[in-house]
């Protein structure tokens, strides 16, 4: 399989030397594209010297800063465009650690049609989390579960794998989320098409270095489109088909 790891950059100059280069020890034969957002701490420029040493790392640098969904559409409309059979996503501040990739290449190798680095699954950890904040994240994740239907303990997780024919099936353009809302609504897209989606446990860490691009209006976002998403899907959809049946009865 030929294999692009897409990392969405802004303001990561302390970790992107750092967590290419994990990357590329990780999967060697694994090609790296950086999307930057224009960074004003030069993350881009960092990125290109990295990948000027290491090797098979290219960068896609965005006018803006335009959020993660934005920015990982991006990333596999270029790796489509290049053949690439495996799209692989990640963030750029280590709390996905590169040692795990070799996993979620296995699950996709074995017939996986998006392989989801999971924290609730068995064997997957979030250590040093407050209790508080895995209490919302994980019952934020089972809302979500719970609303739209879907057998996922971590459709919010942002380190995954996905192939190309999956994300060829989906019109990339209608998906217009952000954050945890892409996530969830890139899963979501896939179970409801019959795609074969799985979890792989991961330990997630939190950033060390840098600062989290994550905000109230993110999850909010998320969570309203959950919701959405929910009652559209198994309210709305289930009516209308209803009526459809006991008119043709009729």
């Amino acid at each position: 399989m030929s294999v692009l790891v897409v990392i969405p950059t802004y303001d990561e100059a302390e970790n992107v030397a750092d967590v290419v280069g994990r990357v590329r020890a990780s999967v060697p034969e694994a090609h790296v594209l950086v999307v930057d957002d224009n960074s004003p701490d030069g993350t881009a420029d960092l990125a290109e010297a990295v990948g000027a040493e290491l090797g098979q790392v290219d960068v896609l640098r965005r006018p803006e800063k335009g959020g993660l969904g934005p920015a990982y559409r991006a990333g596999f409309a270029w790796g489509l465009a290049r053949g690439f059979d495996v799209l692989v996503e990640m963030d750029a501040d280590l709390s996905h650690d590169p040692a795990a990739l070799p996993d979620l290449l296995a699950a996709v190798e074995g017939g996986a049609d998006l392989a989801i680095g999971s924290r609730y699954v068995p064997g997957g950890q979030v250590p040093g989390w407050p209790r508080h904040r895995l209490a919302i994240s994980r019952v934020g994740n089972s809302y979500a579960s719970l609303a739209l239907g879907i057998d996922l303990r971590d459709a919010t997780g942002g380190y995954r794998a996905y192939t190309a024919d999956a994300l060829r099936s989906l019109d990339l353009d209608q998906i217009t989320t952000y954050g945890y809302g892409f996530q969830v609504e890139m899963a979501y897209s896939l179970v409801r098409s019959g795609h074969r989606v799985v979890e792989v446990p991961i330990t997630f860490r939190d950033r060390i270095r840098g600062t989290s691009k994550m905000s109230l209006a993110i999850v909010g976002e998320a969570l309203r489109l959950v919701t959405w998403w929910g009652f559209r899907d198994r309210v709305l959809r289930r009516g209308r088909e209803a009526s459809a049946s006991r008119a043709a009865g009729e």
